[in-house]
């Protein structure tokens, strides 16, 4: 009984599906940048900064949180837990310093000094992402839908995961909020630092790989139910500290409910023996190199000596290995990347600014909490709802996943302009879908360029597609957004205003003319991601998954014939 049961732990902790389980926990305490709008107003009123220093500091947020070129380069030739202990390392630094400076136990910080820190606390987040979230790709490379969306779902749950747990720690104390962050991520990481790992033995879909995925949803999908009621109840009712520890009480028994899923599939694989990881000898293949099997990729060294700036322009066909440079200087990725700047630019925008908003448009500081909560969940919902349903209608029907982009950009418009018209109680209707828009165009971006590119470089491509996201920040929440709020606050307060006073804006006009703005370029981007989707029309129209199954039967003969 004893060595059956020890037999049953060694096999969950080193199966695949409690490295599943474990990336969920770590992408949940990993969306501390979305997170801005609850601690904003406290670097604002501590440090005595006006709206121009508070979205550039958002801009450095969504910079470090998007600029992952060197994770991805990190990721390509080293194990996923270096990249994850360089992310805790980011992690706890950069919100430390920045809660230290809050709390004014180091002295006065220049706003270039925050900046660096809160950089450097984003940044961990693209290490964190690389990690997973490549490694999940490549051990589901035929599920990637799936993994994807419940994967970047539990990083939009995150901000109303973090808001039950600091109430309980610390009540109603924001700058709390920022010494929260800086340490709950570090130490889940740590935990699972070498649980996160590819695995090289996994070559094959389980038949029920698709239901196990559903039965992950639905645990998530109660979570954030539990979510839901906890914030119609905040409506009603004053909770006190020890009834927020009773409610993260129970969240935390919700997260952990999946171990079950993973306790049972992998006691069903505990009789089964698992190949050792297998490499092909070249003498047999008739190679000068050995192929690894790697996840569900066969690769060989053909093209092994050529310069990659001379085939820079001729790339391979779509789902074949691009290189890095034939991707980025391709005219897909071109596209993809503008339609980036343009829809997660906007949503970002909204996002960071959701506490000057509502305190502009006259809303209590309660209300204030429960959008950034709704923008989580919300957040949460479109990633599960884009990566599954993308992937339902892909193999179904061979809805292309750009179109779905399309039509996510051209929704977010719809919350854009109920700021701007300023409609009665229409803040809680722009932030469920902001968040839902938000979070929907990041696990189809990153599987087009999965499914586009293919994954031998996906590690450095996925972070070169994030990048368009602080780009589109700085325009539109810096130049546009920041500097507009800016100039209608000295124009309301006039020469009234003393030196140093806080820049306070009141009014719809506030932000008006800011969202007609981000309107515009949404829609611009909206049409822009249609030339991707007919450039890509026939691809998707094609088996784009039958590049795995016909590696997984050469793979399968291959050893057979080795074997024998």
């Amino acid at each position: 009984m004893a060595t059956s049961l020890k037999k049953l732990f060694v096999q969950v902790l080193t199966g695949r599906w409690f490295m599943l389980f474990a990336s969920f926990l770590i992408m949940a305490a990993s969306g501390a940048t979305y997170m801005f709008g609850l601690y904003s107003g406290e670097l604002k009123s501590s440090l005595g900064y006006d709206q121009t220093n508070l979205n550039i500091i958002s801009f450095f947020k969504d910079l470090g949180a998007n600029l992952g070129i060197f994770s991805g380069l990190l990721n390509e030739v080293t194990p996923p837990w270096v990249g994850l202990s360089v992310g805790m390392v980011f992690n706890f630094y950069g919100f430390f310093m920045i809660w230290l400076a809050v709390t004014e136990r180091i002295s006065s910080q220049k706003v270039w000094q925050i900046c660096l820190y809160m950089f450097i606390g984003a940044n961990s987040q693209t290490f964190t992402n690389t990690g997973v979230l490549v490694t999940c790709v490549k051990n589901f490379p035929e599920s990637r839908g799936f993994v994807l969306g419940i994967s970047k779902g539990y990083v939009g749950l995150s901000g109303a995961i973090f808001t039950q747990l600091y109430y309980a720690f610390y009540g109603n104390d924001s700058k709390s909020l920022i010494l929260l962050i800086a340490w709950l991520p570090t130490v889940i990481s740590f935990a699972f630092l070498k649980t996160i790992r590819i695995m090289k033995n996994v070559r094959q879909r389980q038949l029920n790989e698709v239901k196990i995925f559903y039965k992950f949803l639905y645990f998530s999908l109660g979570l954030a139910t539990f979510f839901m009621i906890i914030i119609i109840l905040e409506s009603k009712f004053t909770f006190t500290r020890s009834e927020y520890g009773w409610n993260s009480a129970l969240m935390m028994l919700l997260l952990f409910l999946p171990l079950l899923i993973v306790f049972s599939e992998e006691s069903k694989l505990i009789d089964v023996t698992n190949p050792k990881p297998l490499k092909v000898v070249a003498e047999r293949l008739g190679q000068s190199d050995p192929i690894t099997i790697y996840g569900a990729v066969v690769e060989s060294n053909e093209e092994k000596g050529v310069s990659c700036w001379k085939t820079v322009f001729m790339p391979p066909q779509r789902g074949e290995d691009y290189s890095i440079l034939q991707a980025v200087f391709s005219i897909d990725m071109l596209v993809l990347f503008l339609a980036t700047i343009c829809g997660t630019g906007g949503t970002l925008t909204a996002m960071d600014n959701l506490g000057q908003i509502g305190s502009s448009l006259g809303y209590p500081k309660k209300s204030i909490s429960t959008f950034v909560s709704l923008v989580s969940i919300w957040n949460y919902l479109g990633r599960v709802a884009s990566g599954f349903a993308s992937e339902i209608l892909l193999v179904k029907y061979k809805f292309p996943r750009p179109l779905m982009i399309t039509l996510t950009l051209f929704l977010s418009c719809v919350g854009y302009l109920l700021i701007a018209f300023n409609i009665p109680g229409g803040l809680y209707v722009a932030s469920v879908l902001i968040g839902f828009c938000f979070g929907a165009q990041w696990p189809l971006i990153y599987a087009i360029i999965s499914e586009i590119f293919g994954l031998k470089y996906y590690s450095t491509l996925l972070n070169f597609a994030g990048f368009a996201s602080p780009i589109g920040s700085y325009l539109l929440n810096v130049r546009v957004t920041g500097y507009l709020y800016d100039e209608e606050a000295k124009r309301q307060m006039g020469p009234t205003r003393k030196i140093g006073e806080e820049l306070d804006c009141n009014g719809a006009e506030c932000f008006r003319l800011s969202f007609f703005i981000i309107t515009a370029v949404t829609v611009f981007g909206g049409v822009v991601s249609l030339i991707l989707v007919i450039r890509t029309w026939k691809f998707y129209k094609s088996d784009i998954y039958k590049k795995f199954r016909e590696e997984e039967d050469t793979v399968d003969e291959t050893l057979a014939e080795h074997l024998l």
